[in-house]
């Protein structure tokens, strides 16, 4: 599930887990919120109120993939929300390496889940450049990042103003 921001991916992937999982969700969240970070304090809020409260929760703040696996065990579905994320924290306390290490590891076992995964992340190559040597290195590791994703994935959707587009 890619998309921009406020592209609806995020809703869409709700909507697919509920009728893969039922209430038998695992909702996989990596949103890290800063002290005073109100803004994204409040788009988590926003998609707490979304989820039915029958969904499981795993909070993957830092650290590896590992939980997921242990945690997705006798559910329906597993949403994981977002990648976006989970890749902009741990580019503070790794090597690029050692993500793609970590992500690559995380696909293979993934494979072998008899849960279906829907995996959320930002489409951030559509844009401007980024001005900062940070910024680029961001938009350069997720894009490849949601490439390795895509590219074992069954499903891929695109969302734009709302709309799921089917790309593979």
């Amino acid at each position: 599930m890619l998309g921009g921001a406020r592209s609806g991916k995020s809703t869409f992937g709700e909507e697919l887990a509920r009728g893969l999982g039922g209430d038998a969700v695992l909702y996989v969240a990596t949103a890290v919120v800063s002290d005073g970070d109100e803004e994204l304090s409040r788009r988590v809020q926003v998609h707490q109120g979304r989820r039915p409260s029958g969904w499981s929760l795993l909070e993957l703040s830092v650290g590896g993939l590992e939980p997921v696996f242990d945690s997705a065990r006798g559910h329906g579905a597993v949403l994981f929300d977002s990648l976006t994320l989970w890749v902009s924290a741990g580019m503070y306390r790794e090597t690029d390496e050692s993500i793609v290490d970590e992500l690559d590891r995380f696909l293979v076992d993934a494979a072998s889940l008899p849960e279906p995964m829907i995996v959320v992340s930002d489409e951030v190559g559509l844009g401007l450049v980024p001005q900062s040597a940070e910024g680029r290195r961001f938009r350069d590791l997720l894009g490849m990042i949601n490439q390795r994703v895509a590219a074992v994935s069954d499903e891929v959707y695109l969302c734009v103003a709302g709309i799921p587009l089917k790309i593979k």
